[in-house]
């Protein structure tokens, strides 16, 4: 794989030019006040984030930081696009990046401009204003049909209109390769391009667990849904030595042993291609011993720790019991190569976040080289105050990191490859 980076675009000289940087700001936002479709987009790049409204976790505009800071460090005039949440296509205020200007104007020290529209006459005139060393940031991508559509010369005019705004592209949002989407895969066709230093980053790091990663290699997936990680699991099992499994997902493989799992989450139609899964994996597999049953899916529901082979029938598994986080752990114990992709319970409820909290701090103390597959993995090691410099790499891609570790071509990185 071919793919110029940052550092060669650099190298060039970017000062005076326009560089359009694709970056995933699609951060969680909170209500704290009012109502978010209140605010007026038009306000926020002044400084801080619309009344009203509160970014829950910045962690993926402080991962872009690295390369917009070189950037304007050299120069240039940075246009930065981006998506934010599933809008129809068409502008919807509770989806405008606008608090996402404010937060980024903070973290970069300096006014972030935004453009109230995404290729229209506020984007035009943001970004011909713009003096070199500043920053522009356009509107929600996605409230334009063209950036998601599925025919080719709808997207390809949207790209079109994007590129005007660039003499040169950065794709430096990982999270989104994996979209053949107009500004991921169709600009950088009509612009020179690079790999941002995130992109980069992120394609180094898989490429070790993709490779000859350092052995024991041990993987544990948790999350909602076998169907979701099916593809993944069965990618990994025959490179892995150990696969630990939890959150929801696990209630279907505890059914396929036999087990009854009460109320827990349960894909029935997965039941048979979890058996077959436990019988090809030679043991590899691990599945929890113990789990967190609740009498409902509630934060201040009454709950117990029961063995897993035993939930009640009208009780919900919500997280990995003592012994499971115990026994992983000393799963983990060794291993010279971790990748996490999957919360171990229901976290977002203190009550049934001691399992992720037990596998996560393990993780972030092993010697290993350890890799955390982004999604709501990432948002727990933040959620729960986690060091994050405590593990080797925190990927902003949850979907796109599990499927380059399925094998599959990425359109956004086979897009930047020369």
């Amino acid at each position: 794989m071919s793919i110029r980076t940052l550092d060669d675009l650099l190298a060039e000289g970017v000062s005076g030019r326009r560089v359009l940087v694709r970056a995933d700001l699609n951060v969680p936002l909170d209500k704290q006040t009012g109502d978010i479709t209140d605010h007026d987009s038009a306000s926020a790049p002044q400084g801080g984030t619309p009344d009203g409204v509160r970014i829950a976790d910045d962690g993926r505009i402080r991962a872009v930081l690295p390369t917009l800071s070189a950037l304007t460090g050299a120069g240039a005039k940075v246009v930065v696009c981006s998506h934010l949440g599933r809008p129809k296509g068409t502008p919807d205020p509770k989806f405008s990046l606008s608090p996402v200007a404010g937060r980024l104007g903070e973290l970069l020290g300096a006014r972030v401009h935004f453009a109230t529209d995404t290729v229209g006459e506020s984007a035009r005139s943001t970004v011909d204003a713009l003096a070199d060393g500043e920053v522009a940031l356009l509107e929600n991508l996605r409230f334009n049909k063209g950036e998601t559509s599925k025919d080719d010369t709808e997207r390809g005019a949207f790209a079109d209109e994007l590129a005007a705004f660039g003499d040169a592209y950065v794709d430096d949002a990982f999270g989104a390769v994996h979209r053949k989407h107009a500004s991921v895969h169709d600009v950088p066709a009509r612009l020179p391009h690079v790999a941002g230093r995130l992109v980069l980053r992120e394609v180094e790091v898989l490429s070790r667990l993709t490779g000859e990663p350092e052995r024991p290699y041990v993987v544990v997936l948790g999350g909602s849904k076998v169907s979701d990680k099916l593809a993944v699991i069965e990618a990994l099992l025959p490179t892995v030595d150990r696969l630990l499994i939890g959150g929801g997902m696990c209630f279907t493989f505890l059914k396929a042993q036999g087990h009854e799992v009460g109320s827990s989450l349960l894909e029935e139609e997965m039941v048979e291609t979890c058996r077959s899964l436990l019988e090809r994996s030679e043991g590899k597999i691990m599945l929890p011993v113990d789990v967190v049953a609740a009498d409902a899916f509630a934060p201040d529901a009454a709950h117990d720790t029961v063995p897993a082979d035993g939930i009640p029938s009208k009780r919900v598994g919500l997280d990995i019991g003592p012994e499971t986080v115990a026994g992983f752990a000393a799963a983990l114990k060794g291993a010279r190569t971790i990748f996490w992709n999957g919360p171990m319970g229901v976290f977002e409820m203190p009550a049934f976040a001691h399992g992720t909290r037990g596998i996560a701090e393990t993780i972030a103390k092993s010697e290993a080289f350890t890799v955390v597959g982004g999604g709501d993995s990432a948002a727990a090691v933040r959620a729960l105050g986690l060091d994050e410099s405590s593990f080797g790499h925190i990927s902003t891609g949850g979907g796109a990191s599990l499927e380059y570790l399925e094998g599959k071509t990425l359109p956004g990185i086979a897009a930047l490859e020369n």
